[in-house]
């Protein structure tokens, strides 16, 4: 008759237990009081996530995703909407500027198209107020210098008979003068009375022409003078300069005024 078989005793019970507790934590590398959150898994080679800590992490993440979503108040969605409106209030600034642009660009165009059509029809286009530049008042200045210094060359040679005297007289006034006229050009470039039509009138030559020859007469009697010696040979010289070239200025401003090189046309506008 078999033997029948024995309990185990409680020995031997705490005995495999003891085995079994062993065999896990060598298994997963568990340290005793220790949740780990990764463990090797030595029969796949594989680094898992515990699942005690990815539980647990869940559970952290879902808890904060809920205060975020269900507080409108929170400091990061003020954050959010301050930025959202200082943004949509800078939106409604440049857009007005950006309306304002447009107007006057519309409005630019057209006065250009009307000033187009009325320089194909020969007419005069309506202000046509305009500035030189300091180039256009250079050569001016120069070119009228060549011109009244050939005239006053040739008088300083008739009234003092001494080429020597004539050739100083235009020599020392020659770049004293260009100079005034060109200071005088400017002065006179900041004014836009009696410019219309997009030139100068006969008006505003007429004044340049005797302001002008107000100052030369008296730099050409002084200068003249001082070369001669003699008053009565300088009073000449400056006398005939006086009348000649005054007639002789207005036509050289009127030929000018006829020029449009060096014109700066001005547009007057405001934004």
């Amino acid at each position: 008759m078999a033997e029948a078989t024995r309990p185990f005793s409680t020995f031997q019970r705490l005995f495999v237990l003891s085995l079994l507790i062993l065999w896990n934590s060598d298994a997963y590398s568990i340290k005793p009081g220790f949740v780990s959150p990764v463990y090797v898994n030595k029969f796949s080679s594989k680094t898992v996530l515990s699942p005690l800590w990815q539980s647990s992490n869940n559970n952290e993440i879902v808890k904060d995703t809920d205060n975020v979503n269900g507080d409108t108040n929170a400091p990061v969605i003020r954050s959010f909407d301050k930025k959202i409106q200082k943004l949509n209030r800078d939106k409604m600034k440049f857009m007005e500027k950006l309306n304002a642009y447009e107007a006057e660009l519309q409005n630019l165009n057209q006065k250009k198209e009307e000033y187009i059509a009325k320089l194909q029809v020969g007419q005069p286009p309506v202000g046509g107020n305009f500035s030189e530049t300091t180039m256009r008042s250079v050569v001016k200045a120069l070119c009228w210098r060549v011109i009244a210094g050939s005239i006053t060359f040739l008088t300083s040679f008739r009234f003092s008979g001494s080429l020597t005297t004539a050739l100083s007289i235009v020599g020392s006034d020659f770049f004293s003068k260009a100079f005034t006229m060109f200071i005088g050009e400017r002065l006179m470039n900041k004014s836009q009375a009696g410019r219309k039509g997009g030139a100068d009138d006969p008006g505003r030559s007429l004044i340049k022409a005797l302001v002008w020859r107000l100052f030369a007469i008296c730099n050409t009697l002084t200068m003249s003078w001082l070369i001669s010696k003699d008053l009565s040979i300088a009073s000449k010289i400056a006398g005939s300069d006086a009348i000649f070239k005054t007639a002789l200025m207005f036509v050289y401003e009127r030929v000018w005024a006829r020029i449009e090189w060096g014109k700066e046309y001005i547009i007057e506008f405001s934004i």
